[in-house]
């Protein structure tokens, strides 16, 4: 059974950085999607990044030129690269992951439900 591991939450300034980890233990379907999701308190969880098998990412608007997906060479662990970051990004933040066919998997219509595989969550609070 594949298990998802997030690390490297923490605290942050406004305009500050930070990088997330998701690591995997076992093996993933060589076809799937991978993303990052991020959930305030009071909010419904929403989709931050997204990165499928072909490499092929999707950002929110909310974060597109501040934060970076990425896996490693093995793909058995995602990273999510913040920078720039706002007091608006302070969330839980799961990595999720699943089968994926036909077609990139797209942050603008990825939902929850679309992914069976979560990890515990790791806090990010960014303040100004």
């Amino acid at each position: 059974e594949v298990q998802l591991v997030e690390s490297g939450g923490g605290s942050a300034q406004a305009g500050g950085s930070l990088r997330l980890s998701c690591t995997a233990s076992g093996n993933i379907r060589s076809s799937y999607c991978t993303a990052w999701f991020r959930q305030a308190p009071e909010k419904e969880r929403e989709g931050v990044a997204a990165i499928d098998s072909d490499g092929i990412t999707s950002y929110a608007d909310s974060v597109k030129g501040r934060f970076t997906i990425s896996q490693d060479n093995a793909k058995t662990t995602l990273y999510l690269q913040m920078n720039g970051l706002k007091p608006e990004d302070t969330a839980m933040y799961y990595c999720a992951a699943d089968f994926w066919a036909g077609g990139p998997c797209l942050v603008a219509t990825m939902t929850v439900l679309d992914f069976g595989l979560w990890g515990q969550g790791t806090q990010v609070t960014v303040s100004s």
